[in-house]
């Protein structure tokens, strides 16, 4: 099944950019570690999903561009094109010459309904191209005004021209110290409208990503291409085709559905985050050798301990006793609780892991089996010049600080009324304002009672 991407914005557009050329230079390394066979059917799926096949043999890939400005859209579709690997339809952009003005009301009350039908019928088109349509693949940033504003309208559009189709939305969360004064606003708007039209919302936290990119990627200059890269990796890492089931059973046919099924058991608990390991610097690898267990041990402490990567995890945190049915409110400290989690392991010997130690009951929340809250996938097949590596998809409670940070600035700045005729004049009213924090305190209180 194939996956229409839609980026939106800046950084979405950045990010998709960046996305298609991860999985392209995975497709074309050769990776000796499997099979011939293997690697051919791993091939296939992967073109199958992302991109279209051209009569010059360039893979297209399956995208829709969007932006009010000009520029990056422009960047975008020439850097791939020089790629000579792969391409954007040269069709299937559409921008305009004069932005939002990081101003969320702005994307979602003018941009998006005056442009509803010429962004509409680019995904019509891209998605009759499909054989079969597994779904929608959104990336855009919550902080800016078209990302945020006008991603949030056209996931809307998107839900009711496919009701039965997937929609995954990934969301790039922004810094904590903020480049835009206003981006609260705009994240509670953007997260509380994608909670009513969206399957699920994976999202990245740049603070996050910035300081893999600091401390395990040793960078010391990081600029958005270098964080964008490290996104773009770990959303490879779940995307390239994986056996959902055991070895014989062929390449997952439908990833976001697969994705959704295992990881969204109720419509109340729909974020999820994604953890990846190792990630180091490429001359780095020669010197440096992984185990299974070492790998699935680490995975695990960060799942618990709510560690973002492989360094500086807390290893005192441990689940509570089983048996001991303590309220949530007096479990250990720190202690993140799950609902379900999916670990994806890539590379030699996979078969042979044991992830038992994910299958722990006191790992999860009480209403749901562990056996039907944890998922493995795997494949023999490296990803990305790691000869082996692990990935964890994860709807636990890792957002709900940085979520309940956001609401809270969002809702000081609204209580004193700041910034709020910035809004009022494209029609975003106080009351649309309080449904949207009713929104997300229902969230927060969900996730916190697991």
């Amino acid at each position: 099944m194939s996956i229409v991407t839609v980026q939106l914005g800046q950084c979405g557009n950045q990010i998709g950019h960046e996305v298609f050329s991860a999985l392209c230079s995975d497709i074309r390394g050769s990776h000796g570690l499997c099979s011939k066979k293997e690697n051919e059917s791993y091939h296939d799926s992967c073109k199958e999903r992302f991109f279209c096949e051209e009569e010059s043999g360039v893979p297209i890939a399956r995208a829709v561009l969007v932006d009010m400005e000009p520029k990056v859209i422009s960047q975008t579709l020439s850097m791939a094109a020089r790629s000579g690997h792969w391409k954007y339809n040269s069709h299937s952009h559409f921008c305009q010459k004069q932005g939002s003005g990081n101003n969320w009301a702005n994307g979602y009350s003018v941009h998006g309904p005056r442009h509803k039908e010429a962004i509409m019928n680019l995904v019509q088109k891209e998605a009759e191209k499909c054989d079969r349509l597994g779904g929608f693949f959104t990336i855009m940033s919550m902080a800016g005004g078209t990302g945020s504003g006008l991603g949030a309208f056209v996931t809307q559009c998107l839900r009711d021209a496919f009701p039965t189709s997937f929609i995954l939305n990934h969301v790039i969360w922004p810094y904590g110290t903020g480049e835009v004064i206003v981006q609260n606003y705009n994240s509670v708007l953007t997260l509380s409208h994608l909670y009513q039209s969206s399957d699920a919302l994976l999202v990245h936290e740049n603070d996050v990503i910035h300081k893999i990119c600091a401390q395990l990627m040793n960078i010391k200059q990081i600029s958005f291409r270098d964080v964008n890269q490290v996104i773009a990796h770990q959303l490879g890492s779940v995307f390239q085709p994986t056996h959902t089931a055991g070895e014989g059973s062929g390449y997952s046919r439908n990833p976001l559905g697969d994705l959704m099924e295992t990881l969204v058991p109720h419509p109340e608990f729909k974020l999820l985050g994604l953890r990846n390991i190792p990630q180091m610097p490429e001359n780095s690898l020669a010197y440096s050798t992984f185990s299974w267990p070492g790998l699935i041990k680490h995975l695990r402490q960060m799942l618990i301990a709510n560690a973002k990567m492989e360094e500086g995890i807390d290893w005192q945190v441990r689940p509570p006793h089983p048996g001991s049915s303590i309220p949530s409110t007096n479990k250990p400290l720190h202690f993140n609780t799950s609902i379900a989690n999916l670990v994806i392991l890539r590379g030699k010997d996979v078969h042979d892991v044991d992830l038992g130690s994910f299958q722990d009951p006191s790992l999860y929340t009480s209403w749901l089996n562990p056996q039907d809250a944890f998922s493995a996938w795997k494949t023999p097949r490296a990803f990305n010049k790691y000869e082996k590596s692990a990935s964890l998809v994860s709807n636990s409670q890792f957002l709900l600080k940085p979520l309940d940070s956001i609401v809270g600035k969002a809702w000081n700045m609204f209580a004193s009324k700041a910034y709020l005729h910035q809004y009022t004049k494209f029609g975003i009213q106080e009351e649309d304002f309080l449904d949207c924090f009713t929104t997300l305190e229902q969230v927060i209180s969900s996730y916190t009672n697991l």
